[in-house]
């Protein structure tokens, strides 16, 4: 502003010493001082009513409100902000905004929060609010406006946040549209302690225990159930639970307290579960061992132990097999009339050494050695025989009446 107060237009030479002067000039000195004087004091009053002060003027209160007007290029330092404590602690709580950017507080039951006095649409407003949970039965519920930043709020589920350990937890809230939206932010809780679902949206391939959508250094903990329609690789410990997966593939052990369900269960290790073990392959380089029922297309191992039934298309052990419960082969292949060659209990590294089954004479091809056990024998000469030549020649084994 510039000041309109004028001192050119006073005459301090006026009136001349020792000479007879006009008393017209002392009229136009007088009236241009009394001029300055008003003008002075229009301008005074006018910055007492809109000046900032440090402390009020004699005989008024300070009052520095900008009334939302600018404020640009400023330097700060030494700032403090108002601090209100909410004296309400249970039901609902009005958040004012003019009354202080950082508010706390204290719920003594569950709490629902409303705003007010937002800055006006076209300008921000942001409001911190610190909530000191002594009881994690105490829920905020927060008003429908609170419609951005809420994916990932620990806790949060239809606009009511629910907390998972006691403690202090500061929020923020911001509005440019005077309040009609409102966006929050969880400001202090820590990012290794998740309540609420976690999705990965990558879908990068993983090739390493270093690449992919989901890098992890240390082991992975599941206390329910794993769902994985890719292959895994490596070590697999469910504490309760079931892992289902489309296949599965590990250097390691493979241990789960519940059912194991998988296209493929490849593995160098142990297989071993309390429950059932379900799967297209079930290969291990050490023991398949269930508590339930073994099924598949092949099971291979060191030893398979099991305590109710082994299903499936091939059962290879480098050691033992053994079931409290039914091993049953070709189950779903009727009887072969002369025996089918590979349809049987096979043994040891020789080709077609085992024992086969069919209706009628047999007149497959095994190794010297093999039995034949006939379905439909009715004397002692037509039940069972015996491969003496190592091709399609057989003898048949009296039995007893």
């Amino acid at each position: 502003m510039t000041s309109q107060i004028n001192p050119n237009n006073i005459d301090g030479q006026y009136p001349v010493a020792g000479q007879p002067n006009n008393t017209q000039g002392f009229r136009d000195n007088f009236t241009n001082i009394k001029t300055n004087f008003q003008t002075a004091a229009t301008e005074i009053t006018d910055l007492e009513n809109k000046g900032i002060f440090k402390a009020a003027l004699t005989g008024t209160t300070l009052d520095n409100n900008m009334a939302d007007n600018l404020i640009y290029a400023v330097k700060l330092n030494d700032v403090s902000y108002t601090y209100v404590q909410q004296t309400t602690t249970a039901g609902a709580i009005a958040i004012d905004y003019s009354a202080g950017q950082y508010q706390l507080v204290a719920p003594t039951a569950n709490v629902s929060l409303s705003f007010s006095n937002w800055p006006a649409a076209g300008s921000e407003g942001v409001v911190y609010i610190d909530f000191v949970v002594t009881n994690t039965a105490y829920t905020v519920t927060l008003p429908a406006a609170v419609s951005v930043g809420t994916t990932g709020i620990q806790g949060y589920a239809a606009n009511v946040i629910t907390f998972g350990a006691t403690g202090t937890y500061r929020f923020g809230f911001s509005s440019v549209d005077s309040g009609v939206t409102i966006a929050i932010y969880d400001l202090n809780r820590a990012l290794n302690y998740y309540t609420n679902t976690v999705n990965v949206a990558a879908t990068t391939a993983s090739t390493s225990t270093t690449s992919g959508a989901l890098i992890v250094a240390g082991g992975v903990g599941i206390g329910g159930n794993l769902y994985v329609g890719g292959t895994i690789i490596g070590n697999i410990e469910v504490a309760t639970g079931n892992v289902t997966v489309g296949n599965l593939l590990t250097a390691g052990q493979v241990s789960a307290t519940g059912n194991l369900y998988g296209g493929n269960i490849i593995n160098s290790g142990i297989s071993s579960v309390t429950g059932n073990i379900t799967g297209g392959n079930i290969r291990t380089g050490g023991l398949v061992s269930a508590a339930g029922t073994i099924t598949g297309t092949s099971h291979l191992g060191s030893v398979v132990s099991v305590t109710a039934n082994v299903t499936g298309g091939n059962i290879i052990s480098g050691g033992v097999i053994s079931s409290a419960g039914n091993a049953r082969i070709l189950s779903g292949t009727a009887v072969p009339a002369g025996g089918t060659a590979g349809a049987g209990y096979l043994m040891s590294s020789t080709t077609n050494l085992g024992v086969f089954f069919g209706s009628g004479a047999p007149t497959l091809s095994a190794a010297q050695g093999s039995l034949y056990l006939r379905t439909d024998g009715s004397s002692t000469s037509t039940r069972m025989y015996v491969n003496t030549t190592g091709s399609t020649v057989w003898t048949a084994v009296t039995t007893a009446a």
